[in-house]
């Protein structure tokens, strides 16, 4: 029997615990990957549609913490840690998500950053413990509106920096 053609693609051994968002936005990839990675940044677009973020800490590198807190339109706060486990200016990130360290449900995601002409597409790779997590996070916590509502939110603020003509 002859191999899978270039047509056939085989589906990653994780694909019933992942959520993937794309995103296209309107900037150069390094001044997209900046407002991933910039503190100053980051709090001004990160989260759904009404949520705003508090940084308590913040260390981009690997093997460095970002400690903050979503706070959501109904009030409720939600205490959120991320470890940095790979850098790849501007290409890639990969990180560890969850409640706190050591929290036992964290998820791993993997960014990439790929220029698109003169824009930049973002693939966000999500993948959970179980694919009962993944299932209760989209179910219970609107991860997947809530992700591309993020990536919306940030697409308008790079937008508006690209607008101001201040890139950093």
């Amino acid at each position: 029997m002859a191999g899978a053609g270039p047509e056939t693609r085989a589906e990653p051994a994780t694909a019933d615990r992942e959520i993937v968002i794309t995103r296209v936005i309107d900037a150069p990839r390094e001044l997209v990957f900046e407002a991933f990675t910039a503190v100053r940044h980051l709090s001004r677009w990160w989260g759904p549609e009404g949520f705003t973020t508090t940084t308590e800490s913040f260390e981009f590198r690997v093997g460095g913490v970002w400690d903050f807190v979503m706070h959501g339109p109904d009030g409720t706060d939600y205490s959120e840690w991320i470890i940095w486990t790979e850098i790849v200016p501007p290409e890639r990130i990969e990180l560890r998500h969850g409640e706190s360290r050591d929290d036992p449900n964290a998820f791993e995601s993997v960014l990439t950053f790929a220029p698109d002409g003169a824009a930049t597409r973002i693939v966000m790779r999500t993948v959970f413990p179980t694919r009962q997590l993944r299932d209760e996070a989209i179910e219970k916590y609107h991860a997947i509106e809530g992700g591309q509502q993020t990536m919306n939110n940030l697409a308008a603020y790079v937008a508006e920096i690209v607008r101001n003509g201040a890139e950093s």
